[in-house]
């Protein structure tokens, strides 16, 4: 099957409602709920507590002086959205299997809406690895968010009210307004998601552990595929390796894995400039002096939550950088990763300055690959058919090397 084909099939068999899906003859993908009990770290709440260490701390306040920017289609409870706390997550798995006992993890890029562009990538490293692969969400995105915020004629007054409150901005769009509006007003909610996402994984992976899942065994194995930003989630994720949940798991990065103030973000389809400007001024240039006045986010952030401490020095390339260092240094055998020469935003150096370090003698492979045709960061294999026989080999290439190290 053209890689056209394939595309376009698996777009029109995905869902989210239907238990089971026949794909082929080959894989199958089932739809499982889930449900959150991470939200009440997300802002919201009248009153906010660690139950680890016993504390209690005042409620989070926006940092922007835009409280009033754009509407209340956006600027709402976070802790309060439905859609983020009780969601389904997708598992393609070889058809007939009735248990399985290896799964690959997929985290997606920065302000996804849909899983398209994944299936296929599921799809192969399904069929060469033989292992389940669980597309899973990252708070707010793909079907952890409301439509509504999908709607473009919804966001249709809120892109025109940014392009003329802001006659400068760059790259404001249909498809980024949304997330750049939100992380404009309050940019603490990267970290606040960020975290619940890191804590839904771990909650999820230790329930499969007990052997409460139906589908999947208590004994089983856990690697990681990861893109763009989901690189992140991933790399804080093996770092932290919490209950040592991930002491045999591999992680193969693909277009990511540099530090966040290393990304180049500003594209119609993940930020637009103004967010970006807040986004950076809060988690990289000010961020010290929001943890002093912020006693909750220095205590999620700081030595008490592990965690945390990895999470931080994945925002600053220059802040804890030996420590970052040194827990790659120490998964060096556990990471790989592909990075493209056309991508402008998470670009293969700034890749190599993360994971292989300073020195670069950090002995994690990363492979800067190139193709002979037109792509961007958010879309490597572009579906169209006059393309077809190119980005098909390009596209077998990449995911070829990623079943080989996941194997």
């Amino acid at each position: 099957m053209t890689y056209y084909n394939l595309f376009n099939h698996l777009k029109e068999v995905y869902n989210y409602d239907t238990p089971l899906i026949e794909v082929d003859q080959q894989v199958e993908i089932r739809n499982f709920d889930f449900h959150s009990h991470n939200f009440k770290i997300l802002s919201g709440e009248e009153t906010y507590n660690c139950p680890i260490h016993n504390e209690l701390f005042s409620p989070d306040h926006a940092t922007s002086s835009l409280l009033n920017f754009g509407n209340t289609l956006l600027d709402v409870a976070d802790s309060k959205v439905a859609e983020n706390s009780q969601f389904r997550y997708s598992v393609f798995t070889p058809k007939g299997t009735l248990k399985t006992n290896k799964v690959i993890l997929m985290f997606h890029g920065f302000n996804e809406k849909h899983w398209h562009k994944y299936l296929t990538w599921a799809y192969r490293l399904c069929n060469l690895t033989g292992k389940t692969v669980i597309l899973f969400p990252i708070a707010f995105h793909m079907n952890r968010a409301p439509q509504d915020w999908s709607d473009k004629r919804k966001m249709y007054s809120i892109s025109e009210y940014r392009k003329s409150h802001f006659p400068d901005i760059i790259d404001s769009s249909l498809s980024n307004v949304a997330i750049s509006t939100r992380l404009q007003i309050r940019p603490q909610r990267f970290v606040w998601s960020g975290l619940q996402t890191y804590h839904d994984v771990i909650d999820f992976v230790t329930t499969i552990r007990q052997g409460k899942h139906p589908f999947i065994s208590e004994t089983t194995s856990f690697d990681i595929f990861a893109y763009s930003i989901g690189s992140l989630l991933s790399q804080i994720l093996m770092m932290a390796n919490s209950d040592q949940l991930f002491d045999k798991s591999r992680l193969f990065i693909f277009c990511g894995g540099a530090t966040f103030n290393r990304y180049s973000a500003v594209t119609k389809f993940i930020l637009d400039s103004e967010a970006n400007v807040e986004l950076y001024s809060f988690l990289i240039e000010h961020l010290e002096r929001h943890i002093q006045q912020d006693k909750r986010l220095g205590h999620f952030l700081g030595e008490q939550h592990f965690e945390g401490k990895c999470f931080k020095s994945m925002l600053n390339y220059k802040q804890l950088k030996d420590f970052r260092e040194s827990r790659f240094n120490e998964l060096s055998d556990q990471i790989s990763a592909i990075g493209l020469e056309q991508d402008t935003v998470i670009p293969p150096y700034e890749m190599c300055n993360t994971l292989k370090g300073a020195s670069l003698k950090i002995p994690i492979h990363v492979e800067a690959l190139d193709f002979e045709y037109s792509y961007k960061h958010e879309d490597p294999f572009p579906v169209v058919q006059k393309l077809d026989e190119v980005v098909l080999k390009n596209y077998i290439s990449v995911f070829d090397k990623v079943a080989e190290f996941l194997q």
